[in-house]
């Protein structure tokens, strides 16, 4: 089983902002600059194997931290070491997307795994978001594949 043999990407991001607002009124000139925020993020994840084909893992779940959403992945086994993943969250009023790379090894009856991941793009409240490094580690438990994973980093948009 894949999922047996590699590990799974997660990953989570959080994101409040306003959108940005012209100018308006006597005296106005233009557009007003928004300056770009950043959020600290950290992020639980809690997925489950919905199954996959070849060497793609498909996983499920929630995320929960400083967002909550439903979360979904498809992960592909890349090399005997590594792992990378397309990762897609839906919180409330907007998605985000983002790829993963990892290296795994197998610990007992876990697979842990660590990398980066990035942010690449966000629909709705989220549009626009963007990250780079965003660190993340994780577990996949053999026995039932219940997937945990944490994510943190700083994402600014």
């Amino acid at each position: 089983m894949l999922v047996a043999t590699c590990a799974c990407i997660l990953a989570g991001a959080a994101l409040r902002g306003a959108p940005a607002s012209a100018a308006s009124g006597p005296g106005a000139t233009g557009p007003t600059a928004v300056a770009a925020a950043t959020i600290a993020l950290s992020e639980r994840g809690r997925l489950h194997d919905t199954g996959g084909r070849g060497r793609t893992l498909n996983a499920e779940g929630s995320a929960s931290g400083t967002i909550a959403g439903a979360i979904y992945i498809h992960l592909m086994l890349a090399t005997l070491s590594r792992v990378t993943a397309e990762v897609n969250i839906y919180p409330s009023r907007g998605s985000l997307s983002g790829y993963a790379s990892a290296r795994y090894r197998l610990a007992g009856p876990y697979v842990s795994f660590s990398g980066t991941m990035s942010i690449a793009r966000g629909t709705g409240r989220y549009a626009g978001a963007r990250a780079t490094g965003l660190r993340f580690s994780g577990t996949i438990r053999r026995s039932d594949e219940a997937i945990a994973v944490d994510v943190s980093g700083e994402l600014s948009y």
